[in-house]
C-alpha cells in the first residue's frame, strides 16, 4: 500500500502535519486537502492541543504546489468538474487556516509555491529555513496567483505584490522576512529542536523568538524604488512601458527593469491581465471576498484553454512552447478579463 501523502501526529501540546510526497516536491492532491480539513477541526476542539505545526518531508520543498498534472489529466478525461472540486476544497482549507483559533506554525524549508503558499502563508507564524524559496509563478502556466494571493500580495510593501504576481519572481529567506511572507528566520539545522520545543513549550511566540536569527539582507530592498515606479502601471501594457522606459537608462535599476520586462513578455497574456486585476482589486477585499473571487476565476480558467496548454508545455510534452489563446496582450480584451471575475450563476464558494 502506498504511504499516505499527508501524515498526522500528536506530540505533547502540538498537532503535527507532515506533507509526505518528497519525491514529488510535496505537490499535493485532493487526498491531502480532504484529510487536513477534518483533522484541523478535530484539533481546534481538543483542549490538549494548543498549537498546530505543519512541515514537510525531505529538504527540497515544503510544497511545490497542487498536483497540476493530475488536474490536467482529469480535464483530458472529461472530468473537469472533479478538478473544480479540488480547488473548491483547497480554497475552503485556506480559509480554515486563515481563521484557525490556535497558533498555526509553518516550518518552511525549500520550495514553497502555489498551493504550498496556501498551506502556510495564512497561518499566524511562518518560519523560513535556509533553503526557503517563495514564489507564485502561475502566470507561466496559464493560471493565476490563487490560494489567497488576491488578499495577501496586495498587502505587501509598495508594489511588491504586483511585481511577484506578474513576474513569478523567487524570494529567499531574507526577502521573505523583510516582506512579511515569513515571520521568523531559523537555521534549518535547528528545525528538529524547534519542533520539539514547540511541542512542549506553552508560549509559541517566545519559543520562536528564542530560535530566531537575524535574516539575510534582502536583495529586493535595493530594487524597491524601481519596482514601485514601474509596477504602478494601471494596465499590464503600462507596466511594460514603464519598465521599457526605465531599461533605456543606465545602471542596476535599468538592468533590473530590462530583465523584468523580458520575463513578463514570456508569460501567458490572459493570465497576466487576470493577475493584474487581482492585485488591483485585492486590497479592497476581505479574505472571504478574495477567496470567492478566486473561485469565480478558477471556474472560468478550468473550462478554458491556457491552463491546460501551459501544463502540457511545461509538464507533459515539456517543449516549453505554449500556444496561448489569445497569443498577445493586445488581443486580451477588458471584457474577457472581466468575465473571469463575474459572479457564478450557481455554486459560489460556500464561505460563511
Amino acid at each position: 500500500m502506498a504511504e499516505a501523502e499527508v501524515l498526522f501526529e500528536e506530540r505533547g501540546a502540538a498537532g503535527i502535519i507532515t506533507l509526505n510526497r518528497p519525491q514529488a516536491l510535496n505537490a499535493f492532491g485532493v487526498a491531502t486537502v480532504r484529510a487536513m480539513r477534518p483533522q484541523l477541526k478535530e484539533w481546534a476542539d481538543d483542549p490538549s492541543i494548543t498549537r498546530v505545526i505543519i512541515r514537510a518531508a525531505g529538504e527540497r520543498a515544503f510544497a511545490a504546489g497542487g498536483d497540476v498534472r493530475s488536474l490536467y489529466d482529469l480535464h483530458q478525461a472529461g472530468r473537469t468538474e472533479e478538478a473544480i472540486d479540488f480547488w473548491r476544497e483547497e480554497y475552503l482549507l485556506n480559509a480554515e487556516i486563515k481563521r484557525y483559533p490556535k497558533p498555526y506554525v509553518a516550518l518552511i524549508e525549500g520550495i514553497c509555491m502555489g498551493g504550498g503558499v496556501g498551506l502556510s502563508l495564512h497561518g499566524k507564524y511562518r518560519v523560513a529555513g535556509d533553503k526557503y524559496l517563495f514564489a507564485m509563478p502561475e502566470v507561466s502556466i496559464g493560471f493565476f496567483p490563487d490560494v489567497g494571493a488576491t488578499y495577501a500580495l496586495p498587502r505587501l510593501p509598495g508594489r511588491m505584490g504586483m511585481f511577484l504576481a506578474l513576474t513569478g519572481a523567487r524570494v529567499g529567506p531574507g526577502e521573505g522576512v523583510a516582506l512579511g511572507l515569513a515571520t521568523h528566520r531559523v537555521p534549518s539545522a535547528q528545525f528538529p529542536s524547534l519542533l520539539e520545543a514547540l511541542s512542549l513549550e506553552k508560549d509559541v511566540a517566545r519559543t520562536l523568538a528564542a530560535f530566531s536569527v537575524d535574516p539575510e539582507r534582502s536583495k529586493l530592498a535595493a530594487r524597491a524604488g524601481v519596482i514601485d515606479r514601474t509596477f504602478a502601471g494601471i494596465t499590464v501594457e503600462r507596466v511594460l512601458r514603464h519598465l521599457d522606459d526605465e531599461a533605456a537608462g543606465q545602471g542596476d535599476d535599468a538592468a533590473f527593469a530590462r530583465a523584468q520586462a523580458e520575463t513578463i513578455r514570456a508569460k501567458c497574456p490572459t493570465s497576466l491581465k487576470i493577475a493584474h486585476e487581482q492585485m488591483r482589486m485585492g486590497s479592497t477585499l476581505d479574505f472571504a471576498g478574495a477567496m470567492r473571487t478566486e473561485f469565480r476565476i478558477v471556474n472560468r480558467v478550468a473550462r478554458g484553454h491556457d491552463f491546460y496548454e501551459g501544463v502540457r508545455a511545461v509538464l507533459v510534452d515539456k517543449d516549453n512552447q505554449p500556444r496561448w489563446n489569445p497569443p498577445t496582450l493586445a488581443e486580451v480584451s477588458a471584457a474577457q478579463v472581466g468575465a473571469h471575475f463575474a459572479p457564478l450563476p450557481t455554486g459560489e464558494l460556500p464561505l460563511t
